[in-house]
């Protein structure tokens, strides 16, 4: 696996902790990101930036980038608890 690449541990990990935050359960989180729906991901944003977080996330490249930064893997463990 490359260093850039994403744990798919990770990716199930912070799926929990959005999820709990949106108040939805990460299934359906889940299921919504990969059919390129953001209903309930971008239900409390303001108009602007669900624009910006689509424009994100249209990319995958701009994703993995954002998740590969220390700054993410900071917040990422801190939402955890690790």
């Amino acid at each position: 696996m490359n260093k850039n690449s994403i744990n798919p541990d990770s990716i199930n990990g912070l799926l929990n902790v959005v999820s709990k935050k949106l108040g939805v359960s990460p299934e359906k989180l889940k299921k919504e990101l990969e059919e390129g729906k953001f209903d309930s991901a971008i239900a409390g944003m303001s108009k602007s930036d669900s624009m910006k977080f689509q424009q994100a996330v249209k990319n995958p490249q701009i994703v993995e980038k954002l998740m590969s930064t220390p700054q993410a893997q900071a917040l990422y463990n801190k939402l955890s608890g690790k």
